[in-house]
């Protein structure tokens, strides 16, 4: 029944949107495409809310709806039209290029690395190597298991780095008492950190990905620029988000040993991994001198790892394939936005320059940072980021920065600081999985960091135009 309900107030809306003539909505020059559009972007915010079929099932259903309703090549009796106000229609070829838009390209080079580093264990033993220096307290450890659980996830799915992760902590786990607070402390700096980190690639998270497909042109940001701001911004919020758990919740041992059991691989394809890692993130760092951008290089381990059966037909199975359509999905939907007109047209009917621009993006930002608690970071990317970007192109009034890339920027970070709440994000879930945190504790967290690492956002992207970096 509470699927049939969701299904319900899902299409509902919708499809009463539809019902309203062009010249009601107080936007001017809005055409039948434009009110389509909003129908199919009210769809898929309800559909990612409520979730009555899969989040991913949302954005197939939304490119099959632009396809027959939008496109060039549609239903006959809904596409062809001779009436003045009717629109314009979006290229049914660019409606489906979205299938292999150049971000998903960069998404699955990020999976097979992913895979390939699980299977022939190098996630592991790079976090046997790295956790050595952190020696036994375990304020310390808990702040190494926070850098490397950051690393793992700049390149790996957040949700597959927590799961390891967590299952790396077992052990610590058992040193501590039932009502030790220090269960809950490592058992929340997993998540936050694997959250966290994603934000230093544009690989690291769907939303980062997603921003990059509008910082195009003049607006582009190469990997390794975007890692060069991204990377200390993260070291920064993990400090800060270490330096919470401890307080609010310190570990009472003062001193234990965490064994992490294993040894490099050296056969033939265990080398090639490890070659092929680390020429693919050198390769993503220094594009500036071999012209080669990071969708290109996200091809090497694709074609190397098939190529030599490091990554068989099996495991191209278990690619989150939900993901790469999720993504799909939002691009289809942005391009919708964009090729219609509807964007540009609900960014000019709003008096912007009523308000300060430096308010806009703090708004903006909060409004992003309140869905991504309450949706799929994902989503929250898909919906705001298409009109986000029309917005900057309109933005007056932010002497010496660059509107667009401060807008995408300060929505995107917030996009994955959502999470407060166990459905906030995956990694949220595992945790909570676990039963050593309850809601209140990542709530408590949660918050704190939502809000600090907004206002560090804005700190950093000030600095990075006052420097002419961006």
């Amino acid at each position: 029944m509470n699927i049939l309900i969701k299904l319900a107030i899902g299409l509902g809306i919708p499809f009463i949107i539809l019902l309203i003539p062009p010249e009601a909505y107080p936007i001017t020059g809005m055409t039948v495409v434009e009110t389509r559009v909003i129908a199919i972007f009210m769809l898929a915010a309800l559909f990612w809310v409520l979730e009555p079929i899969p989040i991913y099932a949302t954005s197939l259903l939304v490119i099959l709806l632009e396809l027959i309703t939008l496109s060039d090549k549609g239903f006959k009796p809904l596409v062809k039209s001779s009436a003045d106000n009717f629109g314009t229609l979006v290229s049914h070829k660019a409606i489906m290029a979205t299938f292999a838009s150049p971000i998903i390209i960069l998404f699955l080079g990020g999976f097979f690395l992913a895979m390939a580093a699980t299977k022939y264990r190098l996630d592991q033993n790079l976090a046997r190597v790295m956790l050595k220096p952190f020696g036994s307290n375990p304020k310390f450890v808990m702040l190494g298991l926070m850098l490397i659980t950051a690393v793992f996830s700049m390149f790996m799915s957040n949700t597959a780095t927590t799961a390891m992760m967590l299952s790396i902590l077992v052990p610590v786990l058992a040193v501590f008492e039932i009502n030790d607070r220090g269960r809950i402390a490592f058992s929340l700096a997993i998540p936050f950190a694997a959250n966290v980190g994603g934000i230093g690639t544009p690989i690291g998270t769907p939303p980062n990905a997603i921003a990059l497909k509008y910082l195009t042109g003049e607006h582009a940001i190469s990997f390794g620029a975007w890692m060069a701001f991204a990377v200390p911004y993260v070291i920064i919020m993990l400090l800060i988000a270490w330096l919470l758990l401890v307080i609010f919740y310190p570990p009472a041992p003062r001193a234990f040993k965490l064994t992490i059991k294993g040894k490099f691989l050296k056969t033939p394809q265990a080398l090639i991994v490890y070659i092929t890692f680390a020429v693919t993130i050198l390769l993503w760092l220094t594009d500036f001198l071999h012209g080669m951008n990071s969708y290109v290089v996200a091809m090497i381990p694709v074609a190397v790892f098939s190529v030599t059966s490091i990554i068989t037909k099996e495991d191209l199975k278990r690619i989150s394939w939900d993901v790469l359509w999720l993504v799909s999905g939002g691009i289809a939907l942005g391009l919708a936005l964009e090729q219609s007109g509807l964007a540009q047209h609900v960014v000019h009917s709003i008096p912007f320059e009523r308000f300060s621009p430096l308010i806009i993006v703090f708004m903006v930002s909060v409004v992003a940072l309140l869905m991504a608690n309450f949706m799929s970071h994902t989503a929250t990317a898909n919906l705001l980021l298409p009109l986000v970007a029309a917005l900057g192109t309109s933005l007056a009034g932010l002497e010496n920065f660059d509107s667009i890339k401060t807008l995408l920027l300060s929505v995107t970070f917030a996009c994955s600081l959502g999470m407060s709440l166990p459905i906030s994000t995956p990694p949220n879930a595992l945790a909570f999985a676990t039963g050593n945190c309850e809601t209140r504790d990542m709530a408590r967290m949660g918050v704190s960091i939502g809000i600090i690492g907004i206002l560090m956002s804005f700190l950093m992207i000030y600095l990075l135009n006052m420097i002419n970096f961006l």
